[in-house]
């Protein structure tokens, strides 16, 4: 199954994806009598998107096909949620980014960071290149990311699926320039927590992808930062210094897991965006397999004073 949040009426609500569109969770409620939550945080809170899967893989599916649907071409995404308790990166996760910065990928623990909720947009908004003078390189990056579905702590590396709820795309932006150029930092991923928490800076959805719907063999599923159309980068989640195993496993038993914070496990490579760029990123698999792409325009501030950021 396939979740969204969709803009309607000038609200944010969640939404089941069909091959036609989308049907709302609250029309779902009508014609089955349901009473699931309408907004995605409080499906995952409550625990409600595993239900509703069951009955998608047990029949809903052919049943959502005939209900009231907002065709694709109507819909207009929102973030898949807005304040998650947590937002948790992984700092060079794959070796070819590492060395983007000069540096080692982490081996021992992962390079981590926290990012505000309020960094958070969705799909289709603006990224804001910040006005502050030092900033003069920002990159963004492609990750899978990863939504926890329940509060939980100390998960073994062989159960962390158990307390995965769903999977998305992420872009997550980065000011490079003051991250390298900074002489105290001397281009430390230890900072990344400083230069990741702009405005703007972090990118998410545009769907929920269920655990049964991603590839079977996760470590083939293949994350692309792409710039204007074009790949620039490629890697495969094999590829990863720490797999999502262990950053689930090991970060459960550090902080431990809130339902609804999102793990963004890491960029193939992260490129340099510019006022007018198309910065995306999309995420397929063998067998056809892909998510619905990411996509985000780049506005630099420094040249927009009439926007209040």
């Amino acid at each position: 199954m396939r979740l969204a949040t969709l803009k309607v009426g000038g609200q944010e609500t969640a939404a089941v994806i069909t091959a036609k569109g989308a049907v709302l969770v609250s029309t779902v409620n009508e014609v089955k009598g349901t009473d699931y939550a309408t907004d995605m945080m409080s499906l995952i809170k409550k625990g409600q998107i595993p239900v509703m899967n069951e009955w998608y893989r047990a029949g809903g599916k052919a049943e959502l096909e005939e209900m009231k649907t907002i065709p694709a071409a109507e819909m207009v995404y929102g973030p898949l949620y807005r304040n998650p308790a947590r937002i948790f990166g992984i700092g060079l996760n794959y070796a070819d980014h590492a060395g983007d910065i000069g540096s080692a990928a982490p081996k021992g623990f992962p390079g981590s960071f926290f990012k505000q909720a309020d960094t958070l947009i969705g799909p289709g908004d603006d990224i804001h290149l910040p006005r502050l003078k030092e900033a003069q390189k920002t990159t963004a990056e492609a990750e899978l990311g990863i939504i926890l579905g329940q509060d939980c702590r100390d998960v073994s590396e062989e159960d962390w699926e158990k307390v995965v709820v769903g999977y998305t795309t992420i872009l997550d932006m980065t000011e490079e320039s003051i991250l390298k150029g900074n002489d105290y930092l001397d281009g430390n991923p230890r900072y990344l927590t400083i230069v990741k928490n702009f405005p703007t800076f972090f990118s998410f959805g545009p769907q929920l992808v269920t655990p049964d719907e991603m590839p079977k063999d996760l470590m083939s599923v293949e994350v692309q930062s792409v710039r204007n159309g074009e790949v620039y980068a490629k890697n495969t989640i094999s590829n990863m210094t720490h797999k999502p195993s262990r950053l689930v496993s090991l970060h459960s038993s550090i902080q431990g897991w809130i339902a609804g914070d999102v793990l963004s496990t890491g960029t193939p490579r992260a490129f340099e965006i510019k006022e007018g760029d198309l910065a995306e990123c999309r995420i397929c698999g063998p067998d056809g397999f892909e998510m619905a792409p990411l996509t985000n325009p780049v506005l630099d501030l420094k040249k927009h004073p009439e926007i209040k950021a």
